[in-house]
């Protein structure tokens, strides 16, 4: 089953930071597809994290995407996208304010 992936502002303005429009794409369209994919983040209410590779980066140099399940809607929310090279992991408090605005 595919489900719809939608994108939050800041999602959209990051990706463009670090992909191209079909590299981007080609995230999308696997995640649609493999939406329990990543690792779920402790303490986040659900929150996932996963690796996609960036722009020769590779996968373990490349972009991490935060994003959340609304399976039972049929929906996937990326939330947030950014490189290892600017966060090697985002402060607890952040996953807290990016759940309290899924829930919003």
């Amino acid at each position: 089953m595919l489900y719809t992936v939608c994108e939050t502002p800041v999602f959209t303005q990051k990706a463009l930071e670090i992909w191209t429009n079909q590299e981007k794409e080609e995230f999308i369209g696997w995640i649609a597809g493999k939406p329990y994919s990543g690792e779920v983040i402790p303490n986040s209410g659900g929150l996932r994290k996963v690796r996609w590779h960036a722009s020769g980066r590779g996968k373990r140099g490349g972009a991490r995407v935060i994003y959340y399940n609304l399976l039972e809607a049929g929906e996937i929310v990326l939330l947030m996208v950014y490189t290892k090279n600017k966060f090697d992991d985002l402060p607890k408090e952040f996953y807290k304010k990016l759940k309290e605005a899924v829930d919003a």
